[in-house]
């Protein structure tokens, strides 16, 4: 069955904090988790980027939410080959790292501290894998990352440290969707069953990538970044600070449909967090397609009956 979740990358961003999105009397870090699963299925946590989750914070995620939840991990800045500060690492793996750097990468580690890193990061995870709560780890690699035989291994490099969880790709250099890498690019990640994940975001950037809809495995990914004209500030609120209007979204929800089609399970998810931006159009997006669905349903074909009717899931507005 054709299930759409739709969600938002964060429920906790000072701005949406300060933009009233929350009810007064929701003040505490479980008054808020649990308020956003009431709804939204889906959420991903951006803050696994910045440093590995302590499993009990994990274990707290998996039981303030409800039965059918499901969080998206982004995976730790180190492990995709991003800037990692010293100081985000695990306190005692600090003392092995080369002192004097500002900012880490992978081939400033030695290799037995990354092993330790990739160990801890996912056995912290534990408690949603177990929960039937952890939807995808999220490696969105850097635009420095280009198409490559060496790449690519190491792309299955993270997909296999990280089974029996799944992954899921994002790229932000332009050359494994240029049109004469594309086939190559989306082939290659079907061949390993690995999820791509599309997005909608500013273009004519070395880190751009087109609004490609492309299903690679039987679970598909759509995180929108919207359109900032400060896409390259160090200001990450600058950067996503868009709105997506509801026209914008009417044009998309039938191609989410239609992407839906041709997977078991499709994950949408507003990366626009500046404000209440997020959550308002997750919520308008949600209404759009199901209202789409109730009104013209798609001529059933043979795919469609094994699949089963597209169900679009939203929490009731409560």
């Amino acid at each position: 069955m054709g299930e759409v979740l739709i969600g938002t990358a964060s429920w906790t961003d000072p701005t949406l904090l300060r933009s009233g999105w929350y009810p007064p009397e929701v003040t505490t870090a479980e008054q808020r988790l649990r308020y956003y699963a009431r709804q939204f299925p889906l959420v991903e946590v951006d803050a696994t980027y910045y440093a590995p989750p302590a499993e009990q914070t994990v274990r707290m995620w998996a039981a303030r939410t409800p039965a059918g939840f499901t969080f998206n991990i982004k995976a730790f800045s180190l492990l995709t080959g991003h800037p990692t500060r010293p100081g985000a690492l695990y306190r005692d793996l600090r003392d092995l790292v080369p002192a004097e750097r500002r900012n880490l990468y992978l081939k400033d580690v030695d290799a037995g501290v990354v092993d330790q890193v990739w160990e801890r990061f996912l056995a912290a995870l534990g408690p949603l894998a177990e929960a039937g709560k952890l939807g995808a780890v999220l490696f969105q690699f850097p635009q420095w990352f280009p198409i490559s035989a060496a790449n690519k291994r190491y792309i299955l490099e993270c997909q296999e440290r990280c089974r029996p969880l799944r992954i899921c790709v994002e790229f932000r250099n332009h050359t494994w969707m240029d049109e004469r890498n594309r086939d190559e690019t989306l082939g290659f990640l079907t061949s390993h069953g690995l999820p791509y994940v599309c997005v909608d975001m500013p273009q004519g950037h070395p880190s751009s990538i087109p609004p490609v809809l492309a299903v690679t495995a039987d679970l598909a990914v759509v995180r929108f970044h919207g359109h900032s004209e400060k896409w390259t500030s160090r200001d990450i609120h600058e950067r996503f600070g868009y709105r997506y209007s509801e026209d914008e979204l009417r044009e998309w929800a039938p191609k989410l449909r239609r992407l839906a089609d041709d997977a078991t399970r499709t994950q949408v998810l507003m990366n626009n967090c500046c404000a209440d931006h997020a959550q308002r159009n997750a919520r308008q997006l949600a209404d759009l397609m199901a209202a789409l669905d109730d009104a013209s349903p798609a001529p059933a074909r043979p795919s469609d009956v094994e699949r089963g009717r597209l169900s679009v899931r939203a929490w009731p507005e409560s």
